[in-house]
C-alpha cells in the first residue's frame, strides 16, 4: 500500500477560469479529432494538421466559454428549477 503525500489545491477563486479552461481543452480535442479524421481519414501528416487545427479551435474556444458561459448560467436557471437546499 501507497501512501500519496496530500496534493496542495488551487483556492476556490480559481474554479471560475479552471472550469472554462478544462472543458475547451477536452471538447476542442475531441471535436478537432474527429472533424480532422473525417475530412482528411487516416494520413501519414494527420497528426501535424490535427494538432494545428486543435490549437486554432482552441484560442476561439476559451475566450468564446469565458464570455458566453455567464449567459448560459442565466439561461439554464431560467429552465432549471433551482437546487433545493
Amino acid at each position: 500500500m501507497t501512501m500519496n503525500p496530500p496534493r496542495s489545491k488551487l483556492p476556490a477563486r480559481y474554479a471560475a477560469v479552471l472550469g472554462p479552461l478544462v472543458l475547451s481543452l477536452l471538447m476542442t480535442f475531441i471535436v478537432s479529432f474527429i472533424s480532422t479524421l473525417k475530412s482528411l481519414g487516416f494520413q501519414p501528416d494527420m497528426l501535424a494538421t490535427w494538432l494545428t487545427a486543435w490549437g486554432l479551435s482552441w484560442l476561439v474556444a476559451f475566450p468564446t466559454l469565458l464570455l458566453v458561459l455567464p449567459a448560459v448560467r442565466r439561461i439554464v436557471g431560467w429552465l432549471c428549477e433551482p437546487v433545493a437546499r
